[in-house]
């Protein structure tokens, strides 16, 4: 017995109206995401299509050779579904075509074809990994042309430690160009995730272990890095920047960081005095004094970084002296307390540290 569905009659007027008003709210939505994606674009200097390290290079490439793969698989695909659909596309009191039950050679085509396409993924992926993971030469103390640096997620903010020329900075990481880097990541407190999209992968920082991190900096330039694993509260604002220079500049960089502390005077002397007498010792160090302060930043040559607090505020003197007012009102989570500093200690405090170039 056949039953047939109950339905309302609608004009064709009234069908043609709401299809018209679909029409009109797709465009709308499509129209509203591809504003929203472009948006989220829109200035964004952090990208992974753009490589500038030899990492980024690999993954880059890899990325192309699966995307091509996975476009040519949706063509035919596609392809398939459309002329299907058009070619046997039932007509007008046509009859019911013979169904035909399996087909051996499409059944083998199918799964024979989905599989190399695998293999081959695979073998490709299996390379980038051997690459990005496998220390080059200079990593492995095999030639003089590698620079280790150990670098240390702490809450909230990057380390960077350079064993062999004596350095240690944060926030801002400084490479030269053309060098193998062998980068050590670590954590003190929680896992943390060192990721700067332009020069490779993600890799995590484990307190207790060191995670190595093989690269070469290919290209000059300022790359913006971010905590990729959720470590607290101020998690998005734990970020880092890595400016790549030419071998001579990082060697003008480094002459400088080595550099002594310079004569102070005035009111930056007097702000050497309340750093050393305050609170400040406990947590943060300066080169060839007495403060030793592990905790916090190491604070020497603080003037010369473009950023500070996770590389979220710009280091300027205003900004300077509202971090020393109140930390936590620009930062909230922060781990510096707020020391209810009266305002003729923040203006010598900051006085001092912008002095230290």
């Amino acid at each position: 017995m056949r039953h047939n569905s109950f339905s309302l009659p609608v004009s064709k007027g009234a069908g043609r109206r709401r299809a018209r008003a679909g029409s009109k709210l797709t465009l709308a939505a499509g129209g509203l995401l591809a504003v929203l994606a472009l948006a989220g674009c829109a200035g964004a200097p952090s990208s992974p299509f753009l490589p500038a390290s030899t990492n980024a290079k690999a993954i880059h490439d890899l990325f192309l050779i699966v995307y091509a793969i996975v476009a040519v698989v949706f063509v035919l695909v596609a392809g398939m579904l459309v002329y299907t659909a058009v070619r046997f596309s039932r007509k007008r009191d046509a009859t019911l075509p013979p169904q035909i039950e399996g087909n051996t050679r499409l059944e083998v085509a199918w799964t024979v074809i989905p599989a190399a396409a695998l293999v081959v993924i695979f073998a490709f992926s299996l390379q980038t990994l051997f690459t990005i993971s496998s220390p080059p030469p200079a990593a492995a103390g095999q030639a003089e042309t590698s620079l280790q640096v150990r670098v240390i997620g702490h809450r909230w903010w990057w380390e960077f430690v350079y064993p062999s020329l004596n350095i240690t900075t944060a926030n801002e990481l400084y490479v030269p160009t053309g060098v193998d880097l062998a980068l050590g990541i670590e954590s003190v407190d929680v896992i943390h995730s060192f990721w700067v999209p332009n020069l490779g992968g993600k890799k995590d920082g484990i307190p207790g272990h060191v995670n190595p991190f093989y690269l070469r900096v290919t290209e000059v330039g300022m790359y913006l890095g971010q905590c990729a694993e959720y470590c607290g509260t101020e998690h998005a604002d734990m970020r880092l920047r890595v400016i790549a220079e030419a071998p001579d500049q990082f060697q003008a960089w480094v002459q400088r960081q080595q550099a002594p502390m310079p004569d102070l005077s005035g009111e930056a002397a007097r702000g050497l005095d309340v750093f050393m007498k305050g609170a400040c010792v406990a947590c943060h160090t300066l080169d060839n004094t007495a403060a030793k302060g592990m905790a916090g930043p190491n604070l020497t040559h603080f003037a010369t970084r473009k950023v500070f607090a996770g590389a979220v505020v710009d280091n300027t003197p205003e900004n300077l002296a509202r971090w020393l007012a109140n930390p936590g009102s620009m930062k909230p989570g922060v781990t510096m307390p707020n020391l209810n500093l009266p305002p003729d200690q923040i203006s010598a405090l900051t006085a001092f540290l912008e002095a230290l170039k």
